[in-house]
């Protein structure tokens, strides 16, 4: 969920990992040190930083956050520049987990690209969103669509218990136009095949709930194709042994660019016949308002 998520271009370079040796103080109201950044290609990263003592979400929201913005050229006053962007860390986690894209004329993305191990970001504490299991009724089988960054809340609840503890399946569908922007992606759900943590309190081997279906639309790949095309056809169902959604069984999240969003909306309520849900009104499936692609 980010200023513009992500259309990205693949690099041959490896990932590029840097890590917080210790924790420092923060000098700025509501900032946290960045303890950890990863470049996944020329035009995606990911980090992490401390989070606030006090700071209670739920797996799925977003946070506004940012860095100080330049001085202004008249009053010479410099004021906080801030985005929404989903949490991609669960809720139990120590710290702070997010994804971002990399925009060179971005006002925020130019500079949050450039951030080290130590330097300090904005982060305000005030948690929000659609994308929470509190917005859906109960269901067997629950599904996570996304489109480039818009994987982040859903890097959040593929390591919350509570989504292990109220579905049957899981499946998250992934479409990205370069095949190097599903990494994030496809290592986060590898991992937590060995998470130890996980597998002793969810139980061992609760990943095998999970069915992984990643779709380029420009880059070969081993599926290619728009995931709201391979639906309408079917041969995303047969691909994934599954049924169409139906409202009895299937609950799903949508986090994407507006296009995708409003589409898969139009999709699930006249094809499927489920229902939109709110916090305040549980229903079938949820929508992320905020993120933009």
């Amino acid at each position: 969920m980010n200023e513009i998520a992500a259309v990205t271009e693949t690099v041959s370079e490896p990932v590029t990992e840097a890590v917080a040796p210790e924790k420092a103080k923060p000098a700025l109201p509501d900032a946290q040190i960045v303890t950890q950044v990863k470049h996944w290609t020329d035009r995606l990263f990911s980090f992490r930083c401390t989070r606030p003592a006090s700071l209670r979400f739920r797996s799925g929201e977003f946070v506004m956050i940012g860095l100080m913005n330049d001085p202004d050229p008249k009053t010479g006053k410099v004021k906080p520049l801030l985005r929404a962007y989903s949490i991609a860390s669960p809720s139990w986690d120590e710290e702070m987990e997010f994804y971002s894209i990399k925009v060179q004329d971005g006002p925020l993305t130019s500079k949050l690209q450039h951030i080290k191990v130590g330097d300090e970001i904005i982060l305000r504490p005030k948690p929000v969103g659609t994308l929470v299991h509190d917005a859906l009724i109960p269901g067997k089988r629950i599904w996570f669509f996304a489109t480039g960054t818009g994987f982040a809340p859903f890097a959040s609840l593929l390591r919350e218990p509570q989504t292990y503890e109220d579905y049957d399946e899981i499946i998250i569908t992934h479409t990205c136009r370069e095949a190097g922007e599903l990494t994030y992606g496809r290592e986060l759900i590898e991992s937590l095949k060995t998470d130890e943590l996980l597998n002793e309190v969810i139980g061992e081997g609760f990943w095998k709930k999970i069915k992984y279906y990643p779709t380029t639309t420009r880059e070969e790949s081993a599926k290619m194709g728009r995931i709201t095309d391979l639906m309408r056809s079917g041969e995303a169902f047969e691909d994934l042994g599954v049924p169409p959604l139906n409202p009895e069984s299937d609950r799903a999240m949508i986090c994407g660019n507006l296009a995708f969003n409003l589409e898969l909306k139009d999709l699930f309520e006249n094809t499927y016949g489920l229902e939109e849900g709110a916090n305040s009104k549980p229903a079938h499936f949820v929508v992320e308002k905020a993120f933009l692609d």
